[in-house]
């Protein structure tokens, strides 16, 4: 199983950093890359957001930045919001990624949890779905055929044109970021896609039901089992102890969900409601890397086997400092012992 980091590129970074100017909080984040990277983790994404508090509105290039700077984790977006972007370019930038990174680039596409990127654009939201299913559907084409005779109803026909450049990699691995639609885990499956499923809440078991869809249309579409690739993209922190973990992230955390949540209509975050979510089946990552582990295991064998797990730290506000030290820890102690407990070994739910 890969062990990997999404980042948002979020200013957001403790109270005693807040305010720092974004040069110096992008180059905070390349630091992590850089170290990520010398620690072990497999794979570092970048997100995608228009909104304030936010660095990512151009994923590639801090990618293409840290490409520079790393050897040998692969590097992915996490998710590029595909239904206001143009496939064209979309796989211009990563193929351009994926040359500079020696053939570590991939995507992981979706339409985006926020939908600042729809007006900005110049797209209608009602056009939500339709969007995303004609785009996805050109950059499949534009990574599989060099040249493309294509036309569709929201961007201007091509004739036999070309698309460069190309990638190393043939072909460049383009993942399906999913949330909790039956739909998209069906279209993936049908395209025998890699799927991404981001589960920031409730209790992860709850998507086998979709991952089961997903399979199941994969199958009926004539795709082996081993080319139905399933990850997880989960809100995690891991600390030397359980409760340092606890402590170090709840403040923050609750702080971003009761602000998203004031958008949405959610009810306030709690610390009783942080630690339900801590249990065994719970979908938040939080604890010492040991339990961590455990729990990654535990959520790989609910799914039926995962591929990836990426944590997502942003979310809580951490220090630069906090961040450094919770991706050494991912990067040696929880993924040697996920490794090491993946050929058969018991994992207690006692944890």
């Amino acid at each position: 199983m890969e062990i990997g980091i999404d980042s948002f590129a979020a200013m957001m970074s403790g109270a005693e950093s807040r305010n720092i100017p974004d040069a110096d909080a992008m180059a905070q984040l390349l630091e992590r890359m850089e170290h990520a990277d010398r620690v072990g983790i497999d794979v570092f994404g970048i997100g995608e957001h228009h909104r304030k508090g936010f660095l990512d509105s151009a994923p590639s290039l801090i990618l293409a930045a840290a490409a520079a700077r790393t050897k040998r984790m692969k590097l992915a977006s996490a998710v590029t919001v595909l239904s206001a972007a143009d496939p064209v370019r979309v796989f211009q930038a990563f193929a351009t990624l994926d040359l500079i990174s020696q053939g570590r680039a991939e995507m992981v596409v979706g339409r985006g949890s926020f939908i600042e990127a729809f007006p900005l654009f110049g797209y209608r939201l009602e056009d939500y779905d339709d969007l995303f299913e004609e785009k996805l559907d050109l950059l499949l084409k534009i990574r599989d055929q060099e040249y493309i005779t294509w036309s569709g109803k929201f961007r201007p026909a091509l004739k036999n044109q070309p698309v460069y450049p190309r990638p190393m990699q043939d072909p460049i691995p383009i993942w399906l970021g999913v949330g909790g639609t039956p739909e998209s885990f069906i279209r993936a499956g049908t395209l025998g896609l890699p799927l991404m499923v981001a589960v920031i809440g409730g209790e992860t078991h709850q998507f086998r039901p979709l991952v089961d869809l997903y399979r199941e249309a994969g199958k009926r579409a004539g795709y082996r089992p081993d080319q139905l690739t399933v990850g997880l993209h989960s809100l995690g922190y891991v600390g030397e102890t359980t409760q340092e973990a606890m402590d170090e992230f709840y403040p923050g955390y609750a702080e971003a969900m009761n602000r998203i949540g004031r958008e949405r209509g959610w009810s306030p975050m709690t610390r009783g409601r942080f630690e339900a979510q801590l249990g065994p089946r719970g979908a938040l990552l939080v604890g010492s890397p040991e339990e961590v582990a455990g729990k990654i295991l535990r959520h790989s064998a609910a799914l039926g086997g995962i591929s990836r797990l990426t944590f997502q730290m942003d979310t809580a506000e951490l220090s630069h400092e906090r961040l450094m030290r919770a991706i050494e820890l991912i990067g040696t102690r929880v993924k040697a012992t996920v490794q090491a407990g993946l050929p058969g070994t018991t994992i207690s739910s006692a944890h």
